[in-house]
C-alpha cells in the first residue's frame, strides 16, 4: 500500500517509520526543508507519562479565572471575538472539567502515553538511536502546601493506572537533584517518577527521519499540501506544490494545522493550538545545571538537559495559529534563572516558541475519519514527544490489518459526535 504522511514532526516520522517497518511504501510531505523544524523542535524533552493529566480537570477553570490579566500567567487566553474556534473548544474544554471525566481522560491519555514509552524504548534498544537521552526519572516540585497536598492525592490516583509516583521531602528532592539546594528552603516538596525520560525530540527526530530515508521512505520537503482529492467517498490524492501525489491512505500528522486541511472536507476537528515557549542556553563549567528533569509545578515550566544543553520551556497561550516569539520568551528565562542561577549562560539562550496541538479533554485524535483511506495521527497537545511512536505504530497497525495493541476505546474522532 502506498501511505503518505502529511508532517515530519516527531509525531509523523514514528508514523512514516512504523508503516516502512510494516512493509508499505511511504512518503512523508513535509514543508519545512527537514524533519522537526516545527513543534518538535525545541519543546521541553519530557517524555512523561506519568505526568499525563489532563489540562481539563476540575481544578483548571478557577486557575484560569485567577491567572486572567495577567501577562506572567502560566495559561493566557487571548480573547477575540472573531475567534470562533477558541470559543466552541472552551466550550468542549470546560465540559470535560469534571471528576468524571477527568478520569476517563486521565485512563485514555495513560494508554496512549505508557504503550508509547514502552515502544520508544524498543525502538531505543533496536536501533541504537542517541538522541540525549536521560532515563533519571523526573522530579516535579512544588512550592505551595496547598497544591503539594492536593499532588499527593493525585498521585494516589496514578498509582491505580499502574504508575510510580514518589513522594518526597524537600531533602529528599535535593537529594535526587543537587541543582534545586539554592531554592531548598521555598519547597513544600516533590514527586519523582523514575520511569519518566527526557531526551532532544528534535534530534531524534532527524536521526529517525534519516534511518527511514535508508530503508527506503521517501522524505519530501519544502513542499506545501495544497489540499486533498477524494473520489466516491475515498482520498485517492494529495496536491502539493510539487504536483499530485497518488495514495492509497493519507494519515495527516499536521499538529495544530490538522484542522486547517480536514477543513476543505468537511471534517471539523476540535484541535486548538496552544503557543508554548522554550530557551536553550549552554550549562556552566561549575555544573551547577540539573541532571534529572524538572517540573515546577507553580510556573508550569520544565526543565531537561540535553548533552551540554539546558532545554527551559513552558507556559500555555491560546492566540491562535500565531507563530510569533512575544516577550512572553524573555519570562522563560527569567524563571528559569530564578530556580537555577548558576545553570548556564543565561544571556546566551536560544529562544523559541511552537504551537502544540490541544484537544478539549487533552486525548489524541487516532485512526481513521469517515473518509475512507484517510487517518488521523494528531491532537497530541503538550505530550506529542512522549505519545509518538506509540501513536505511530498503533497507525501503522490499523492500516496495516492488525488490531492496535492497545484498547481503541475513546481515541478516535467519533467521540467528539458530529464533527464532519
Amino acid at each position: 500500500m502506498k501511505v503518505i504522511v502529511l508532517g515530519a514532526g516527531v509525531v509523523g516520522v514514528t508514523t512514516a517509520w512504523y508503516l516502512g517497518e510494516a512493509g508499505h511504501e511511504v512518503v512523508v510531505v513535509e514543508r519545512q526543508p527537514a524533519a522537526g523544524l516545527e513543534t518538535s523542535f525545541a519543546n521541553g524533552g519530557q517524555v512523561s507519562p506519568c505526568h499525563a493529566e489532563p489540562w481539563a480537570n476540575p481544578s483548571t477553570p478557577l486557575k484560569a479565572l485567577k491567572w486572567l490579566g495577567r501577562d506572567d500567567a502560566p495559561l493566557v487566553f487571548r480573547w477575540r471575538r472573531r475567534d470562533p474556534a477558541l470559543w466552541a473548544w472552551t466550550a468542549r474544554f470546560l465540559r470535560n472539567c469534571t471528576p468524571g471525566r477527568t478520569r476517563i481522560n486521565t485512563d485514555r491519555t495513560l494508554r496512549v502515553a505508557l504503550y508509547s514509552r514502552a515502544c520508544l524504548q524498543q525502538l531505543r534498544a533496536e536501533t541504537g538511536i542517541d538522541y540525549d537521552q536521560k532515563t533519571l526519572g523526573i522530579l516535579h516540585i512544588y512550592r505551595n502546601s496547598r497544591e503539594f497536598a492536593h499532588a499527593v492525592n493525585a498521585a494516589a490516583l496514578m498509582t491505580a493506572f499502574g504508575l510510580r509516583r514518589q513522594v518526597k521531602t524537600p531533602d529528599e528532592a535535593v537529594t535526587i537533584e543537587p541543582a534545586l539546594n539554592d531554592v531548598r528552603s521555598t519547597l513544600a516538596g516533590a514527586i519523582f517518577t523514575p520511569d519518566d525520560e527526557s531526551g532532544d525530540a528534535h534530534k531524534f527526530t532527524q536521526r529517525l527521519a534519516a534511518r527511514g530515508a535508508a530503508r527506503g521512505i521517501r522524505f519530501q520537503y519544502d513542499t506545501l499540501v495544497r489540499g486533498l482529492e477524494t473520489e466516491a467517498g475515498r482520498v485517492i490524492a494529495v496536491a502539493t506544490s510539487r504536483g499530485r501525489l497518488r495514495a492509497d491512505a493519507v494519515v495527516v500528522a499536521l499538529g495544530s494545522w490538522s484542522p486547517v486541511l480536514t477543513r476543505q472536507l468537511g471534517l471539523s476537528l476540535p484541535i486548538y493550538p496552544a503557543k508554548g515557549y522554550s530557551a536553550t542556553l549552554p550549562v556552566g563549567p561549575e555544573g551547577r545545571a540539573p541532571q534529572v528533569s524538572i517540573t515546577d509545578d507553580e510556573h508550569k515550566m520544565v526543565y531537561s538537559r540535553l548533552g551540554a544543553r539546558l532545554r527551559c520551556a513552558g507556559t500555555a497561550e491560546l492566540a491562535g495559529w500565531n507563530g510569533d516569539l512575544t516577550e512572553r520568551a524573555q519570562l522563560i528565562v527569567r524563571r528559569a534563572r530564578a530556580l537555577f542561577p548558576g545553570a548556564g549562560d543565561f544571556a546566551q539562550a536560544e529562544l523559541w516558541t511552537g504551537l502544540r496541538p490541544v484537544t478539549p479533554d487533552s486525548v489524541p485524535i487516532l485512526g481513521p475519519t469517515r473518509i475512507e483511506g484517510l487517518f488521523l495521527n494528531t491532537g497530541h497537545g503538550t505530550l506529542g514527544w512522549t505519545m509518538s511512536c506509540g501513536s505511530g505504530r498503533i497507525l501503522a497497525d490499523i492500516l496495516s490489518g492488525r488490531a492496535p495493541d492497545i484498547d481503541m476505546t475513546g481515541l478516535g474522532l467519533d467521540r467528539f459526535g458530529r464533527c464532519g
